[in-house]
């Protein structure tokens, strides 16, 4: 299995090769490289698709030991990730989590970002009104493990009602051990506001959120396309937090439609 040793990890990594413009893929919380594949599916004839697992997730987690990090460190990994795969310069695709440390790595990267796509996520703090209820599944979780009921509201955040391939989802997180779900936790609670800074992106941004999003509020998303000085917005009708997973078409088609404007 492909790992790339760097910055103290050995992080996992698939890259789909090819002559193509890269872009590299940046998963959520509590998700992994694999809620990408509908976009790798539809882009990698055209394009150099890399995703990867990030601190604390899917293949690069310890299941006994995760370090404190932020999403300076993630941000880090995925310009020396991209280093180490010998690519220059790529487009951030980023989801949640993995539009944090998207936006961080072209805040301290710049060189290595030639556009970002950035999914249901957001550039301030969390809601403080979700944060108790957040730490106190944490809580139950870590102590007790994931039961059904606590899997059913996870999936209720993350993938919206219904939606067919939630029980490989659950049946993941059930898996997470308690110092990689403490860890990942807190680093999402403790990571800056970046709203202020972000003026300073100067790239192309594509904001694509779900209208049904209840992790992180539209309106929240907006006010971060309001701020980056060259982005575009589209609503995914009907879809939750992960809207590239549970509705790829629409998400896809304007993926592609942003690509095709860079390239």
């Amino acid at each position: 299995m492909p790992f790339a040793p760097v910055n103290g990890q050995n992080l996992y990594y698939e890259d789909s090769g090819g002559r193509g413009p890269a872009i590299v893929f940046s998963h959520g919380l509590l998700m992994d490289h694999t809620m990408f594949a509908p976009q790798v599916q539809a882009l990698q004839e055209r394009f150099r698709c890399i995703c990867w697992d990030e601190r604390g997730h899917g293949r690069t987690a310890d299941p006994d030991h995760c370090a404190p990090f932020s999403y300076y460190d993630s941000a880090d990994d995925l310009a020396a990730l991209l280093k180490y795969l010998g690519v220059e310069r790529a487009v951030l695709v980023g989801m949640s989590q993995g539009g944090y440390l998207s936006l961080r790595c072209a805040l301290i990267h710049p060189e290595v970002v030639g556009a970002l796509v950035l999914i249901d996520t957001q550039a301030m703090l969390e809601d403080p009104e979700q944060m108790p209820h957040h730490e106190a599944l944490l809580k139950a979780w870590m102590e007790h493990g994931l039961s059904d009921d606590m899997a059913a509201t996870v999936e209720q955040v993350i993938l919206g009602s219904g939606w067919s391939g939630a029980a490989q989802w659950k049946a993941k997180w059930k898996q997470a051990t308690p110092i990689n779900l403490g860890q990942s936790f807190a680093t999402l609670a403790l990571r800056d506001d970046i709203s202020p800074r972000l003026a300073e992106i100067k790239v192309p941004a594509l904001v694509i959120h779900g209208d049904k999003d209840a992790a992180i509020a539209p309106e929240r998303a907006r006010a971060m396309f309001k701020a980056l000085p060259h982005a575009q917005w589209v609503d995914v009708p009907g879809a939750g937090h992960a809207a590239n997973l549970t509705h790829p078409e629409p998400v896809n088609a304007a993926v592609k439609a942003f690509l095709a404007e860079l390239h």
